[in-house]
Formats: structure tokens, C-alpha cells, sequence
């Protein structure tokens, strides 16, 4: 998979794609990420990628010709099965569009910033706007960066162990069940004693209980779903 994320401000991108489990997937070459400087398509000196709004308000705009200038360019390279706009009134990013996305081979992200986009991007040039949540951020680096980690991490052999990742919260709309390590009693707190039973059937049939119970009582919203 490769992940293109165009940034007018890029260096917040560096740390958080370059460790752990993203850094991994690419070493093994199972995900390319580059990010894009938005400026360095700018059409004057001062690489300026905003402007004044048109009419009234407070806030500047990310202009379109630099954001047209990138994504032509990126695809006149290559085909891409998406291109995002990280949006605050977008559709909401969850684990079902993590795990759609996972099976795409090309996708760009356009992180917003600023109060916006000029918003003839969104019409002319976007394919989907994603939200990460009902608030506003200074810009869509935060977004781009967890989406692609929250992708990424599905990916087959990025992971030590592939099955990991189904267990994960939010498949199947549950949230996961609580986990424990040893020591097994610690100051007279003890690990569920069928959890030290070692038989896996009913070890499964709590586990799944304990995920309902808590999907019920913490996060009743996806109970409903």
C-alpha cells in the first residue's frame, strides 16, 4: 500500500510515521507513506498556499492551484483508489472504513488546514471526506497520521501476529475484553481464575461475554448498532 498525505505544514507529520508498527510495515516494504509540502507547488516566491476568503470572516483559505498542481502530478504517476480530505464535517472515520481502506493500494490525504479549503477542491478533486471526531483541530496531520496507522496496522505481515488485529475493539462492534499479564496476583488483585484454567472454550465464551457486558455499559451506542 502507499499513502501520499499532502501537508502545508509537514514536519508534523515526521515523528509520528517514522516509529513503531508504521515504521516497521515499511522496512518490510509492505506500505510506502510519503509526505508532500504543499508549498513546494506554491506559484509565487514566497510559496503562499492561502488566501483571504471571498466575502467576509476570519481565517484563511488553502488555495486551490497548489492543492490541483500535487494531485495532478501525483496522478499522472499512478491510479488512486481514493483521495481524502480530512474534514470536520466528514463521513466518521471508524474500524469498518479502517478495514475498507486497508484493502486499497493507493491513497492520498490532503490534510486540512487553516479555516479550509477553497471549496472547489472538495467538489472537483476530493472522493472522500473523512472525520476523526465532532471537533475542530488546528489542521489534518493529526487525522492523517492516526488514519494511517489505524490502515496500516491491517495490512497482512505488518503485525507479529496477524490474528491480533481482529481481536481488536470495534470488530464486530464490541469493544475488546480487559487482558491481563502475570504476575497473576498482585497485592491480592487476581487475574480471573478461568483465565488460569487453560480451557480455551470457556476462556472464548468469556471472553465474549466480558465484551458485550462492556460494550453494553461503556459504549451502549454500539450496542444499538
Amino acid at each position: 500500500m502507499r499513502i501520499d498525505i499532502i501537508s502545508a505544514v509537514p514536519e508534523l507529520l515526521h515523528s509520528p510515521l517514522n516509529f513503531s508498527i508504521l515504521k516497521r510495515a515499511q522496512d518490510k516494504g509492505l506500505a510506502e507513506i510519503n509526505v508532500h509540502n504543499l508549498r513546494d507547488y506554491a506559484t509565487d516566491k514566497h510559496r503562499h498556499v492561502d488566501d483571504y476568503a471571498y466575502g467576509f470572516g476570519a481565517g484563511m483559505v488553502l488555495m486551490i492551484e497548489p492543492v490541483d498542481r500535487i494531485i495532478t502530478k501525483l496522478k499522472s504517476e499512478r491510479h488512486y483508489d481514493e483521495i481524502i480530505y480530512t474534514s470536520p464535517d466528514g463521513a466518521k472515520f471508524d474500524q469498518p472504513m479502517a478495514n475498507r481502506l486497508s484493502l486499497n493500494h493507493n491513497l492520498i490525504i490532503l490534510c486540512g488546514h487553516y479555516k479550509g479549503i477553497d471549496h472547489r477542491i472538495r467538489e472537483h478533486l476530493i472522493t472522500k471526506e473523512i472525520s476523526i471526531g465532532d471537533f475542530v483541530l488546528t489542521g489534518g496531520e493529526i487525522p492523517a497520521a492516526m488514519m494511517a496507522d489505524a490502515i496500516i496496522r491491517l495490512i497482512p505481515g505488518v503485525m507479529s501476529d496477524e490474528t491480533s488485529a481482529l481481536s481488536d475493539s470495534f470488530q464486530d462492534n464490541l469493544l475488546a475484553p480487559p487482558v491481563y499479564t502475570r504476575p497473576a496476583d498482585y497485592k491480592g488483585w487476581k487475574v480471573p481464575d478461568i483465565l488460569l484454567s487453560g480451557h480455551q472454550a470457556n476462556i472464548e465464551n468469556w471472553m465474549h461475554d466480558q465484551s458485550v457486558e462492556r460494550t453494553k455499559r461503556l459504549r451502549p451506542d454500539l450496542s444499538k448498532e
